[in-house]
C-alpha cells in the first residue's frame, strides 16, 4: 500500500525561489582573523545534552572545534563546569543563590536566563554588539528583531539572543509506515482517520510479533502538555487553540491564554478518550520528551509528533536496529471543523549573558563573527559541515555528507559550540530540512500558531507564574487520567483568573500593545 503526497507545484517553486533570494547577497566582514602567540582566554560553562557524541577520544573540553578555534582565533575556550542538561539550569540557580564565579560567557536555553539577568551580573550587549558584530551576524539577527524582546530591561538589551532556523522546531506527524501496510491503512489526514490508525496500532498487533505490546501514539506529559518531541498540544490546536501559550483572540482583539480557553477543555476530553482507550502508554504520565520517542526507536509506538530532524536523531535508531522498518512525515490531520494548529517554533533557541567582569568581550565576538561567516553562510567546504571526517567527508576527491561513509561515524560538531547549534542564519532553514520534509512542512505554513508574547517576564509571572503552571499541568493531567471529572476544568479556569491569571492577562496586553499597538 502506497500513497503518493501531491503538494501543489506553485509552492514548491515558491521555495526554491525563497531559499535562493535568501542565500544570496550576504556580506562578509573584510577584517582580518587576528593571530595571537599567546591565546585569549575566554570561560564559559556548558549543557551536555544526550544527543551529543565525541570520537576520537575527544570531549567537550578538547575536541575538533575548540582545537581549531584556538590555532585559527587564537581562542582559548576552557569550562569552569560542565553538567547533564537536566541540572544545568538548576546548577546556574544555585551559583547565584550562593554567589559564585560566573565566568566570561554563559549560553542559557531556559527560562534561568532572566534570572541571571536580574541578578545584576551581566552588561548589556546593545554597544558591543553594534561595535564588535559582523554584518552577517547583524544581518541575520535583523531578520526578525522580536528575538530581542524577552532581554530587554529599562530600554536595554542583557542578552545576545541565540538564533534558530525558521520552522526549525514546528512539528510534523511521524508514522510507521510499513505498519499501515500491515493493518491495510492509509495515511490520516483528519481525525477520524486517525482514531482508526491509533486503534489498528494499539489492537492489531501492527509489529506481527503475537503480543499486545504496541501503541499507536508516543507521549510526553511529564514536563508540560506542548513541547518539542512527543508533542500532544496538536490535538488542542484541532480544536482551535494552543495551551501554554499566549494566542491573539480576535474575538477579545488581544491576547489570552490558550490553556483556559473552552476548546482546551475538547482537547482534554479527546485525550482522555484516547487513554482509556490505550491509545498512548499510562508511563507517558511522566515521561520525559526523549524517553517518549523512544518507544517509537523501539518499535513500541507507531507514531510521534516531532521536528523535521527527528529523521536523523533519535528515529535513526530505529532503522539502525531494523533496517526493514519504514517511517514517512506527513502532516498533521484536521480536526472536527478543519481545524490543525500546531505550535511555531521561536526563532531564538536561548541567548548569551557576557559578565560584567570579563576581560576581552571582543574574543566572544570574534568567535562568532568567525562561526556566522563559516559554518552560519554554509559556502564552500562549510556547506557540507565544520569538519572533515566529522560531519561529512571525502569519496573520490568528492566531497560527501553520506554518515555511513564518514571514517568512525558521524558526529554533529556544532553541537560543540558555544551556543550549542553553532551559527544559524533564520532564513537558511531551507539547506536544513530533507527534500521529503520539505513539502510536509510547506503544508502545515499556514497551521502555524505562533506564542504572541515574547517579552520578558512580567511581575505577577515573577510571583505567581510557576505555581500557575504547576496548578494547570496537574489539573491536566488529573483530567486526562481520569482523576478528576472533566468539568474541574471550568473550576480551574476560575481560579486560574483569581490567583493571578487575569492580572497576568493584562500585563501581557500592556507589553502587547506597546509592541503592536491596539490591534494586530
Amino acid at each position: 500500500m502506497k500513497k503518493i503526497w501531491f503538494v501543489p507545484v506553485i509552492l514548491l517553486i515558491l521555495i526554491a525561489m525563497y531559499e535562493l533570494y535568501q542565500h544570496g547577497q550576504w556580506t562578509q566582514s573584510n577584517a582580518p582573523s587576528e593571530s595571537r602567540n599567546q591565546p585569549e582566554t575566554l570561560t564559559t560553562v556548558f549543557s551536555l545534552r544526550p544527543s551529543l557524541s565525541f570520537k576520537n577520544g575527544e570531549n567537550i573540553e578538547d575536541n575538533i572545534h575548540t582545537r581549531s578555534v584556538r590555532e585559527k582565533l587564537g581562542i582559548d575556550l576552557q569550562y569552569l563546569w560542565t553538567t547533564p542538561d537536566s541540572t544545568f539550569s538548576t546548577k546556574l540557580k544555585l551559583h547565584l543563590l550562593n554567589k559564585q564565579e560566573m565566568p566570561d560567557i554563559v549560553p542559557v536555553r531556559t527560562d534561568v536566563v532572566h534570572q541571571m539577568i536580574d541578578s545584576g551580573q551581566f552588561m548589556a550587549v546593545d554597544d558591543l554588539f553594534e561595535q564588535y558584530a559582523s554584518p552577517v551576524w547583524k544581518k541575520a539577527m535583523n531578520e526578525n528583531p522580536s528575538v530581542w524582546y524577552p532581554y530587554e530591561r529599562q530600554g536595554e538589551h542583557y542578552a545576545i539572543p541565540i538564533l534558530d532556523y525558521d520552522y526549525n522546531s514546528d512539528p510534523m506527524m511521524w508514522i510507521r509506515e510499513d505498519w499501515l501496510e500491515k493493518v491495510g491503512l492509509s495515511p490520516p489526514t483528519t481525525l477520524p482517520e486517525l482514531e482508526k490508525v491509533l486503534e489498528a496500532f494499539t489492537h492489531q498487533d501492527p509489529d506481527g510479533n503475537g503480543k499486545d505490546d504496541t501503541y499507536g501514539l508516543a507521549v510526553s506529559l511529564g514536563n508540560t502538555i506542548s513541547t518539542w518531541m512527543a508533542d500532544i498540544s496538536w490535538v488542542f490546536g484541532m480544536y482551535g487553540c494552543l495551551p501554554e501559550q499566549w494566542n491573539f483572540c480576535e474575538a477579545q482583539n488581544q491576547l489570552e491564554f490558550g490553556s483556559i480557553q473552552t476548546s482546551a477543555k475538547q482537547g482534554l476530553i479527546k485525550l482522555r478518550e484516547w487513554r482509556e482507550a490505550g491509545y498512548f502508554p499510562n508511563e507517558a504520565l511522566w515521561q520525559d520528551e526523549e524517553s517518549a520517542a523512544r518507544l517509537f526507536s523501539q518499535e513500541k509506538a507507531g507514531i510521534v509528533i516531532g521536528p523535521h530532524w527527528m529523521r536523523f536523531w533519535p528515529l535513526n535508531v530505529l532503522t539502525e536496529k531494523n533496517p526493514q522498518a519504514k517511517f514517512i512525515a506527513i502532516p498533521l490531520p484536521k480536526g472536527p471543523d478543519g481545524k490543525s494548529y500546531h505550535r511555531a517554533s521561536q526563532p531564538r533557541n536561548g541567548a548569551v549573558l557576557i559578565n560584567k567582569n570579563i576581560r576581552n568581550p571582543q574574543a566572544f565576538f570574534r568567535y562568532m563573527n568567525d562561526l556566522y561567516e563559516t559554518q552560519g553562510l554554509g559556502e564552500g567546504e562549510f556547506a557540507y559541515g565544520m569538519a572533515k571526517d566529522y560531519d561529512y567527508t571525502m569519496v573520490n576527491g568528492k566531497y560527501s555528507m553520506d554518515r555511513s561513509l564518514i571514517p568512525g561515524g558521524y558526529v554533529d560538531v556544532t553541537a560543540y559550540t558555544l551556543t550549542y547549534d553553532g551559527a544559524r542564519i533564520p532564513s537558511h532553514w531551507t539547506r536544513m530540512v530533507s527534500d521529503t520534509e520539505k513539502p510536509v512542512l510547506a503544508q502545515l505554513f499556514s497551521s502555524r500558531l505562533p506564542n504572541e508574547y515574547q517579552g520578558p517576564p512580567t511581575p505577577t509571572m515573577l510571583e505567581k507564574g510557576d505555581q500557575l503552571q504547576q496548578t494547570q499541568h496537574e489539573t491536566f493531567l488529573q483530567i486526562i487520567y481520569g482523576k478528576k471529572n472533566i468539568d474541574y476544568f471550568d473550576d480551574f479556569v476560575a481560579n486560574w483568573k483569581a490567583n493571578g491569571g487575569e492580572q497576568m492577562t493584562r500585563e501581557v496586553n500592556q507589553w502587547y500593545q506597546s509592541i503592536h499597538g491596539t490591534s494586530k
